[in-house]
């Protein structure tokens, strides 16, 4: 008999994947392989269903490949540096993982010599991208199949041919769809496909249960969250999970994110990340504290394109590891703690505390006392600062004279 080709594919548990280990095995005839590459929105009773589901589908093996450090060390961080917010608003929540999750997808491929790899995703989003472009550049003589997206499928028609062979499960189509991750949860259907309206409060996954204020402490070593209230963290991941749990009982970090897909049109959705939020707040008002006015106006027009690339697939472009390294950098006097007052869907940042505050110096305190220059010293620097102004002024009142 001739071997069967060997094809993994990107599993999640939802209609789409599912479709597609049925369609790959029965239709296609490959020997279908499933991993789920987890970055940290996934419970371990979850995984386990995933699981479960894969081999009830006919996978012949399934992988949970945990890269929720990995996505840490490699995206997160850097995010934090750069206080990226896609638009002034999104921090590339759920989009910043897919890249991760494609490289760990198409890494144990090839491990397990797998002649092709395959992906849930649709014709009308941007994880096509990340995922193809991805597979693409690290494995170019492996190749891409996408059932979901080729065939131009609809929901009904995935529900219905499962039916016909024989696997049954509740894919009821639900109001909205959502992603959960370790960076925040993204939220899509109903209002966000209107321009004119919002969501609900009873879309956001997490509800208001706190109501009343409490303040929350985020220390920072070198950029890097090292304390929450007081209580040292070794281990980030879960310094920002902590943070979670703490911001999300007052319903912070909901908002809606409207910006341009890769593939060229406006896309739409709601989110909440009640820990990037607050942790973005509060490093940035540090930074403010900390840093010269250059540091921040260059950190801020390259942690700018970081974002961007980011969203956009590019991650692996090369010039993301230059920008890393100059955010890394800029890090170094990024170090105290930060208060901020929690209320039910807002907050409030309170103060700095840090060795490296340039606000604590001897050469004056603003608006009060000069102490590093004289009162004489200002009038010199100010004649010398407006001499360029002075001279265009002139310029300008002789040549009117002249008209006259």
């Amino acid at each position: 008999m001739e071997e069967k080709k060997k094809v993994l594919l990107a599993f999640s548990g939802g209609l789409d994947t599912s479709f597609a280990v049925k369609y790959l095995s029965e239709d296609l005839g490959y020997e279908v392989h499933t991993a789920i590459a987890n970055t940290g929105g996934f419970s371990l009773e979850e995984l386990a269903a995933i699981e479960k589901r894969a081999y009830e589908l006919g996978a012949k093996s399934h992988a949970t490949l945990d890269i929720t450090d990995v996505y840490y060390t490699k995206c997160i961080r850097y995010m934090v540096f750069g206080n990226i917010l896609r638009n002034g608003t999104y921090p590339i929540s759920v989009s910043s993982e897919r890249t991760f999750q494609a490289i760990a997808i198409i890494e144990y491929a090839k491990q397990i010599g797998a002649h092709c790899v395959a992906h849930g995703s649709t014709g009308a989003g941007n994880d096509q991208v990340r995922f193809d472009l991805t597979f693409q550049i690290l494995a170019p003589e492996i190749e891409i199949i996408t059932p979901t997206r080729d065939l131009t499928l609809t929901r009904e028609y995935e529900i219905n041919y499962l039916k016909d062979h024989g696997f049954e499960a509740d894919f009821k189509k639900m109001e909205y769809s959502i992603n959960k991750g370790l960076w925040g949860t993204s939220i899509g259907g109903k209002e966000t496909l209107h321009s004119e309206q919002t969501l609900p409060d009873s879309a956001y996954p997490s509800q208001v249960t706190a109501h009343d204020e409490e303040s929350l402490k985020i220390t920072f070593e070198h950029g890097e969250i090292s304390a929450v209230n007081g209580r040292p963290f070794a281990n980030k991941v879960d310094a920002i999970r902590e943070i979670e749990a703490i911001g999300s009982k007052f319903g912070i970090g909901r908002d809606m994110h409207i910006g341009d897909t890769i593939i060229g049109i406006k896309g739409r959705v709601g989110f909440e990340a009640a820990a990037p939020m607050l942790i973005i707040a509060a490093h940035k008002m540090l930074e403010k504290h900390v840093l010269t006015k250059w540091q921040q106006y260059w950190k801020e027009q390259v942690a700018n394109w970081y974002g961007m690339f980011l969203h956009e697939a590019q991650y692996l472009e090369p010039v993301m590891r230059n920008i890393e390294a100059f955010l890394e950098s800029s890090q170094a006097n990024v170090s105290g703690t930060v208060e901020i007052k929690l209320r039910p869907l807002s907050y409030t940042l309170v103060g700095v505390d840090s060795t490296f505050d340039l606000m604590k110096t001897d050469f004056g305190e603003y608006g009060e006392v000069n102490k590093a220059w004289s009162a004489d010293d200002v009038k010199g620097f100010t004649k010398i600062l407006g001499n360029q102004m002075k001279i265009y002024y002139n310029v300008q009142k002789r040549n009117n004279k002249h008209e006259d």
